[in-house]
């Protein structure tokens, strides 16, 4: 089967790829250095047997991060797992190449919300594209916070092609959602995957839901492997501009043990993401990835409860009432009415 692709890559395609994701992983490690104050991350350099390695880098016990993790991977090999064949049986049969930069944050405070980061690049024959996204996890809510992470986004986004975002934010929505808890994991970012520069933009499963609809309406979009590649790079350094503020607004509040109890409560749903649904997880456990790393996504502290029901009228009411649903944060009025009683807009 011919690939779709209708751009060819470069003839550097891969160490290009590669220096990107590598310079993203030294310029946030840098930059969550600076605003954790005290916390360093220690890196931890691994070769996998097939073909690749890459660099693992974690910081436990800083002063505003509980765990973090920023991994970078080159990795390589004759067959690919089955979670790639089925979307992309057009690679089968050839030799594959993989390199990506991937990061979850665990602040200690509930105020400072939980963050993941993820871009990468693959090829296997006449096969590649880029993948990747941003998305925010709160537990103690604030629109305002919500709303910045989503502008910056959107605006990286916006510096290839103002259609772009129309699509990537309903995707988030729909990737990074508990479908066994009818839940979103969090506000959402942006998420990409599959992008060629051929056909729609939407390359996912739902062809009914709004990410789909979207990418309907705007067309094929025919961008190049330049425009894509520049795309990874506009999301990758807007990482720093959308998280660090919303630390630096929020680390000084206090929080109570049953604020940090809920925290950990609400964790419990991320590691059920991670453990259940995470297309990265799968193929990293599928291609023999270092399993340390595969896994640093997962917080050092989690719980679970029993049938736990929130107060009615609570802060932690609203975060799954609302919060957790996915939402146009800009459009919808209504939102502002939600939140300002419970001091949640700012």
């Amino acid at each position: 089967m011919p690939s779709e692709s209708l751009s060819i890559p470069p003839s550097n395609s891969r160490s290009k790829a590669k220096a990107l994701l590598m310079d993203l992983q030294d310029e946030i490690c840098k930059g969550l250095e600076e605003v954790d104050g005290e916390g360093k991350f220690k890196e931890e350099s691994w070769e996998r047997t097939e073909g690749g390695g890459g660099r693992s880098r974690v910081m436990q016990e800083g002063k505003v991060f509980e765990q973090g993790g920023v991994n970078f991977s080159e990795v390589q090999g004759d067959s690919l797992p089955p979670s790639i064949i089925n979307q992309k049986p057009e690679a089968k049969g050839h030799k594959w190449f993989a390199t990506g930069t991937s990061m979850v944050l665990h602040p200690r405070n509930p105020y400072i919300p939980t963050v993941h980061l993820n871009y990468r690049y693959f090829e296997a024959g006449p096969v590649w594209w880029f993948g990747g996204g941003a998305d925010l996890t709160p537990f103690y809510p604030y629109l305002s916070d919500t709303r910045h992470f989503h502008k910056t986004l959107k605006e990286a986004c916006e510096t290839i092609n103002p259609e772009l975002h129309k699509v990537f934010k309903p995707w988030c929505d729909e990737y990074f959602f508990l479908k066994h808890r009818n839940e979103s994991r969090g506000v959402g970012g942006i998420f990409f995957d599959y992008q060629n520069g051929s056909g729609s933009l939407y390359k996912g499963q739902n062809a009914n839901g709004v990410a789909a609809i979207e990418a309907k309406k705007i067309g094929e979009k025919s961008l190049s492997w330049e425009e894509l590649f520049s795309l990874a790079k506009a999301c990758g350094q807007a990482f720093l501009p959308s998280y660090v503020p919303i630390i630096k607004k929020r680390n000084r509040q206090s929080f109570s043990d049953s604020q940090r109890a809920f925290q950990l409560y609400r964790r419990g749903r991320y590691v059920e993401f991670n453990l259940v649904w995470d297309r990265g997880t799968i193929f990293g456990l599928q291609t023999n990835g270092r399993t340390e790393s595969i896994l640093m996504s997962l917080p050092p502290l989690a719980r679970w409860e029993y049938g736990f029901q929130a107060p009615v009228g609570s802060r932690e009411a609203l975060l799954t009432e609302v919060f957790t649903k996915p939402q146009d944060w800009f459009a919808d009025k209504s939102l502002e009415e939600k939140c300002l009683p419970l001091g949640a807009v700012d």
